[in-house]
């Protein structure tokens, strides 16, 4: 009698071990047509620019956004995570050299891949934050480009993205989004607001928060990040905020300059300090201001 208990629960084992293996190969396959499908985005005509202020612009964007922290400083991309375990994403060469995956493009490709996550051809790009990009005003969009278009050719390779087979599966099943289904495409570019340190300026700065904090920057984990990255810092006022922390605009911007808070204690280094570091006083003092006049909400309320 155990012996034929023991062997059914073994013929079980075995049904369920193909069965899961069935499913896990369906979501494979069906995250893979995910990823080749083909988007139409209507976008606003954006003209070029390549005057000296619109370059001083861009290239301020550029290293306080976070692109360098995966772009590199010099554009030619580099790898940005790496576990060790078949997780390697490795960004692409953005620079105007030949052989980089931007070379030929046109302000309409910028536009697709930047703020809407979009390959050229018409396909989602899989590792691309262009949620934090979205709400980038034409002007600023623009200067970016401008800043891309002028920087030194630089050797670099084409994205490279390995994704274990839990991650695809993952991705198939909808559990991890790519680039472009992050975004409302139907939004029209934000509109400008004065730079000042106001809560309004710092609304558009926060744009660039919210691929890690969530849209309403209440944090919680991180969709698709590595398994072993900490959750998102809650940043809206009240219970659980990290927010509490800084008794001024002083303490908040020390802490984005320096990665540590004001009990000299360190934040998670995932945090994206070479960049955040570059960020001028008038957008931190707003970003603060901003994360000051949120309705509190539960920490994790992505």
């Amino acid at each position: 009698m155990k012996k034929t208990w023991l062997k059914r629960a073994g013929y079980g084992l075995l049904v369920f071990i193909a069965l899961a293996a069935t499913a896990i190969a369906a979501l494979v396959a069906y995250g893979h047509l995910k990823a080749s499908r083909k988007l139409e985005i209507r976008l606003e005509a954006v003209a070029a620019r390549s005057d000296a202020a619109a370059v001083e612009r861009g290239g301020y964007l550029f290293r306080s956004r976070g692109c360098t922290d995966c772009h590199g400083n010099d554009g030619a991309g580099r790898t940005f995570v790496d576990d060790g375990r078949g997780l390697r994403l490795h960004a692409p060469n953005i620079t105007p050299a030949r052989s980089s995956a931007t070379a030929d493009y046109r302000m309409e490709d910028w536009d697709r891949s930047i703020r809407h996550g979009v390959a050229p051809g018409g396909r989602p790009l899989m590792i691309m934050p262009s949620e934090d990009y979205n709400r980038l005003t034409n002007d600023d969009f623009a200067a970016l480009v401008a800043y891309l278009r002028q920087m030194p050719a630089a050797e670099g390779d084409l994205a490279q993205i390995s994704l274990p087979l839990p991650v695809r599966a993952l991705y198939g099943a909808g559990f991890i989004q790519d680039a472009a289904q992050k975004i409302d495409h139907t939004l029209a570019p934000a509109a400008p607001v004065p730079e000042a340190v106001s809560a309004t300026h710092g609304a558009y700065v926060a744009n660039a928060c919210i691929g890690c904090h969530g849209p309403g920057l209440a944090g919680g984990r991180i969709p698709g990040a590595p398994p072993d990255w900490p959750a998102a810092a809650n940043l809206t006022p009240g219970d659980g905020s990290a927010l509490a922390r800084y008794a001024d605009a002083k303490a908040f911007v020390a802490m984005m300059r320096s990665g540590q808070r004001p009990d000299g204690s360190t934040v998670s280094t995932v945090m994206p300090f070479g960049s955040l570091k570059a960020m001028s006083d008038v957008d931190l003092e707003a970003l603060f201001l901003h994360l000051r006049s949120l309705a509190p909400r539960a920490a994790g309320s992505r």
